[in-house]
C-alpha cells in the first residue's frame, strides 16, 4: 500500500484499522446507484415492441371495412366467375336506384338476387370497357352504411348512395373501376 508522505502516523493507523473492518470487494448494495427500471435496455426494447405491434394492429383495424361489406367482398369472391341474368333487369334497375333508365349500366356479367349476412341483397356484376369489372350490391331492408372506401382481402371497396339515398357497396379489383360504377350509379354532380 502506498502512502502519502503528508500523512501523519494517525492516518495510516486509521487507514490500516478501516482496512481491517471492512472485506475486501464489491461495496454494500445499499450504497450502489440503481438503474431506474425505464433506463434498462431490455425494458426499453420491451415498451417499444408492444408499441409497434398495437399501432400495427390498430392500424389494421381501422382500416377494416364494416362487417356488411367484409361479407359482401366474400359473397363476391365466391360468385367471381357466376355468369348469367337470374332476375328481370328492369327489377334491378329499380333496387340500383336507377328506376329512370332504361338499360343497365356497363356489360352486365350477373345480375340475380343473393342472401349477404341475413339480408336480401341485389348482386350486378358488369363490366366497365375503360375501367374493368365492378359488383355492386344493392339492399332490399334498409342498411346503416356509412359512404367511405378502402382496400380489403385483395379487391377495392367503396360504399356510395344510390340516386334514391340507399347505400350501395361497390367492389372491384381495380381501383380506377370504382370511379366508372360510382359515376354510372349516383346522382351527377352540378
Amino acid at each position: 500500500m502506498t502512502h502519502d508522505p503528508q500523512d501523519s502516523e494517525f492516518d495510516l493507523r486509521v487507514r490500516a484499522e478501516l482496512a481491517l473492518a471492512f472485506e475486501p470487494g464489491q461495496a454494500p448494495a445499499h450504497l450502489l446507484r440503481r438503474t431506474p427500471l425505464l433506463a434498462r435496455r431490455h425494458i426499453q426494447g420491451s415498451i417499444g415492441a408492444l408499441l409497434l405491434l398495437v399501432t400495427g394492429v390498430g392500424g389494421v383495424l381501422a382500416m377494416r371495412p364494416p362487417a356488411l361489406v367484409r361479407d359482401a367482398i366474400e359473397h363476391e369472391y365466391y360468385e367471381r366467375t357466376l355468369r348469367g341474368n337470374f332476375m328481370e333487369a328492369r327489377s334491378l334497375l329499380k333496387h340500383l336506384g336507377l328506376g329512370d333508365r332504361q338499360i343497365v349500366p356497363g356489360y352486365p356479367q350477373l345480375m340475380r338476387p343473393c342472401e349477404i349476412d341475413g339480408k336480401l341483397a341485389y348482386h350486378l356484376t358488369t363490366f366497365f370497357e375503360k375501367g374493368g369489372m365492378v359488383t355492386v350490391f344493392a339492399f332490399d331492408a334498409p342498411v346503416k352504411l356509412k359512404e367511405g372506401s378502402g382496400w380489403w382481402g385483395n379487391v377495392y371497396w367503396q360504399v356510395v348512395s344510390s340516386r334514391e339515398g340507399k347505400p350501395l357497396v361497390l367492389v372491384a379489383q381495380k381501383k380506377k373501376a370504382l370511379a366508372f360504377a360510382q359515376a354510372s350509379l349516383t346522382k351527377p354532380s352540378g
